[in-house]
């Protein structure tokens, strides 16, 4: 009782002195303590509920955009202006961007392809221009590359494989796990840097039987490939730098769960009006 006593003496105390300082009274303090919260407020507090489970779903990876977005696609009425406040004056944020430098192995004496796609990265339908890049990922076995295969037309990885050696074994892997999934049929056009692996003889053979039109990025220019390279930088700031991987197995089944549960299926693409690949695919062929 005494130490209660004390307690509520202090509280008493601070109260009084903070009406002292704002030139309030204390009835004036404590009566605005119990007035009910706004409309407003109760609105703000519901949004703020629903952008950190939209923040955490998309792996702490949204900005306010993509989240307003992912909101208003479940029925809540909001501007990315409120969502921008409310983000901001609560701390959440989407992951900051940080450079990328992609390498490539392109000193070789290998025939390369003439650049087709000139920088136009849009595509009218699926399965008319694929785009293809390799990087690798850091685990305490070794190194991990990845080749990925995108569909330009919605930004679908199509087809991916892993290896623990850079050949071009797995690029060619990735090739017929494309090649089985969407079956593209003549003259679609395959592109991506002049990395040996591509111009190899049997990546070019592959290619060759199914009918695919060769296409290679300028000698030393990165924006030639830069949807392939913006998805690796994607996956790594979104991704992988949020973890620590003790093998190649942990890493292989981490970058799948990403590519195939969250990225293919969920990840929403400004560049396809805030759609995933998937349903941006599914709507065109209903549209």
């Amino acid at each position: 009782m005494k130490y209660w006593f004390i307690d509520q003496h202090r509280c008493t105390y601070g109260v009084q002195k903070m009406c002292l300082v704002i030139g309030a009274s204390r009835s004036g303090y404590y009566g605005w303590k119990r007035q009910p919260q706004s409309k407003r407020q109760r609105e703000n507090e519901k949004i703020l509920m629903e952008i950190r489970e939209s923040h955490k779903n998309s792996h702490r990876a949204y900005g306010s955009p993509r989240i307003t977005e992912d909101l208003q696609a479940k029925g809540t009425k909001c501007g990315k202006n409120r969502v921008a406040r409310l983000m901001k004056r609560n701390g959440i944020a989407g992951k900051a961007k940080k450079k990328f430098k992609a390498t490539t192995n392109s000193k070789h004496n290998l025939p390369v392809a003439e650049n087709l796609l000139k920088q136009n990265f849009a595509a009218e339908k699926p399965n008319t221009v694929w785009v293809s890049d390799i990087t690798y990922i850091g685990t305490l076995e070794g190194w991990l590359y990845i080749a990925v295969i995108l569909d330009l037309y919605s930004r679908q990885v199509v087809g991916w494989a892993m290896s623990e050696r850079l050949t071009s074994d797995f690029v060619i892997k990735a090739l017929y796990q494309a090649i089985g999934l969407r079956n593209p049929g003549s003259c679609c056009i395959f592109h991506s840097d002049r990395g040996v692996q591509y111009a190899s003889a049997d990546f070019r053979n592959v290619l060759n039987s199914h009918g695919f039109i060769q296409s290679m990025s300028r000698k030393g220019n990165c924006y030639d490939n830069a949807v392939a390279e913006s998805f690796f930088h994607t996956l790594k700031i979104e991704h992988v730098y949020d973890h620590r991987y003790e093998t190649r197995a942990d890493a292989q089944q981490s970058i799948f769960n990403y590519i195939e549960i969250f990225y293919n299926r969920q990840r929403r693409h400004s560049a396809m009006g805030y759609r995933s690949p998937v349903s941006f695919e599914l709507e065109s062929m209903v549209a």
